[in-house]
């Protein structure tokens, strides 16, 4: 299996650390890689995560591009996967073999779907610290045939020197499942350097969403969406929708009873073009079913948007209800409705939530902040295993 290899060109004469402290990181993202095609919160995250260790110094070898995932437990593919893990196993100890190890293994979201194959046993074989970040578990799905998968999850994360939880959803499943794991939070971020503009020029009336278009929750979100805009007649709006995927048609069916100036589709749109359209509209506008925490939340903040969301899974974690945005309970679609309607016709509630906003981004969920608390609480447990 060919596999892309990426440095940080980071050296000694970086400055910012001790020669002790630099590592050499092997990163993996089991789910979905760095390089893969398909945009995604998950590629995007994996990506944030790689320019958070090397702004901390360190430098990054994209060890492997195999995708563990499988739709079902039972899935014909599983096999072949399996089949391919132990093979880059061997591939990874050869090459190893002839070249310096890595410090640390770093896997980013191993779950139930897509468990690292390839990571617990390269680190215990080349004895190197093993890492996982937004690993996680659920007792709910062992009674749907993922039991045997779930324990590959429990087994790394026990072995892991430490475990990095983006939610405390995450961290109560961890934990309750793996009593003794090493968890730490580290608060999602984004890199908040291209929203630094502040040459906003907004409409009032200009609602934005920004998601892909799939079947299960995406393809639900759309549907509370487009139910809850047909409720809300006091106010004038129109609806910017970025996103495509091959539920597209059913997402454009849902917004067919609405006149053809209420929606605009722009398809899927490179960042710049996304940031542009964030920039001149009023609201971020999506519901958020089965959200982990969702990295648009954070873009449209840094770009001064309310969100107007619903308080379900992850989306508390970076929504800041009745300060950055409004979160409704699941389920009350009137209510969602009630609350786009009322931040869009505030203007006074939304210019403060604007600001506010933007702060909470820019001042706690930055790049830089997250390189930094991640750094530290590598240098920490690996620091306390070097020790021990």
């Amino acid at each position: 299996m060919l596999c892309k290899f990426h440095y940080g060109m980071i050296g000694i004469s970086a400055g910012r650390k001790s020669i002790s402290s630099l590592m050499r990181i092997a990163f993996y993202a089991p789910l979905k890689s760095p390089n893969h095609p398909v945009p995604s919160g998950d590629r995007q995250m994996a990506r944030l995560l790689i320019a958070a260790l090397e702004k901390a110094g360190h430098s990054i070898e994209l060890a492997s591009e195999l995708r563990s995932f499988a739709a079902t437990p039972d899935d014909a593919a599983r096999e072949d996967i399996s089949a391919s893990a132990t093979e880059e196993v061997k591939r990874l100890c050869s090459h190893w073999a002839e070249m310096a190890r890595p410090d640390l293994w770093f896997s980013y979201h191993p779950y139930y779907k897509a468990p690292d194959l390839i990571g617990p046993s390269i680190a215990a074989r080349v004895n190197i610290p093993y890492v996982t970040a937004e690993a996680s578990y659920s007792q709910r799905r062992n009674a749907s045939g993922w039991a045997a998968l779930q324990s590959l999850v429990v087994d790394a994360v026990r072995q892991a020197a430490v475990n990095l939880c983006f939610t405390e959803r995450d961290i109560r499943g961890l934990a309750a499942a793996i009593p003794g794991a090493q968890l730490e939070r580290l608060l999602p971020f984004i890199d908040t350097t291209p929203f630094k503009a502040s040459n906003a020029e907004r409409n009032p009336g200009q609602l934005v969403t920004v998601a892909m278009m799939r079947s299960g929750d995406k393809l639900e979100s759309y549907r509370v969406l487009a139910n809850a805009l047909s409720l809300i007649t006091g106010e004038r709006w129109r609806l910017t929708i970025i996103g495509d995927g091959p539920a597209g048609p059913e997402v454009r069916t849902l917004f067919s009873k609405f006149e053809n100036d209420r929606i605009e589709w722009l398809g899927e749109q490179p960042p710049e073009i996304v940031r542009n359209v964030l920039r001149r509209s009023s609201v971020y506008v999506w519901p958020g079913i089965g959200e982990a925490y969702g990295i648009a939340y954070m873009e449209a903040q840094a770009a001064g948007l309310p969100v107007v969301a619903q308080a379900i899974a992850g989306v508390p974690e970076v929504v800041k209800d009745g300060v950055t945005g409004v979160l409704t309970m699941p389920g009350n679609t009137k209510a969602y409705a009630d609350a786009i309607a009322m931040v869009l016709g505030d203007e006074q509630r939304r210019a403060k939530m604007s600001l506010a906003a933007r702060h909470f981004i820019t001042q706690e969920r930055s790049l830089e902040m997250a390189s930094n608390r991640l750094d530290q609480i590598l240098q920490q447990y690996l620091g306390r295993q070097h020790d021990d």
